[in-house]
């Protein structure tokens, strides 16, 4: 069982409706696609990033959490995206996201390379595969 309570600062308990899980779901794909579509390493990569975040909130929906806007709330999605899916290189490879996006927006210094964002794009669309979410 994945644990909510404990960590209240970052999850409220609420019932979503399915049409509300269904918008933060065809949401999340519409990032995954323009990712799939941009040929500009920056773009693929933060539509990626966006795709991942949607795809947790929308799976902790289901759950019947909503995820509160906090510092360190990323860092929660990935954590339960990882628990809900059972899937290790989500803590990796998405912190690891995670960073290299906050150095980019908060310091300016980084840019992500042609291969690096095509393979974080796969990591992504692995992911959607093993949340069932096409």
């Amino acid at each position: 069982m994945i644990n909510f309570i404990s960590e209240r600062q970052y999850f409220q308990k609420l019932a979503f409706k399915e049409e509300q899980i269904s918008q933060f779901i065809k949401s999340a794909l519409h990032d995954l696609k323009i990712a799939r579509g941009a040929d500009i390493p920056d773009v693929v990569f933060k539509f990626s990033y966006d795709a991942l975040i949607k795809l947790g909130i929308a799976l902790i929906a289901k759950k019947g959490y909503k995820v509160r806007s906090a510092t360190g709330h990323h860092v929660k999605i990935l954590e339960k995206l990882n628990q809900i899916l059972k899937e290790e290189d989500i803590l990796v490879l998405g912190n690891k996201m995670r960073r290299e996006r906050n150095v980019n927006l908060y310091d300016g210094g980084f840019f992500v390379g042609e291969k690096d964002s095509r393979e974080y794009l796969d990591f992504v669309k692995n992911v959607f595969k093993k949340a069932n979410i096409k």
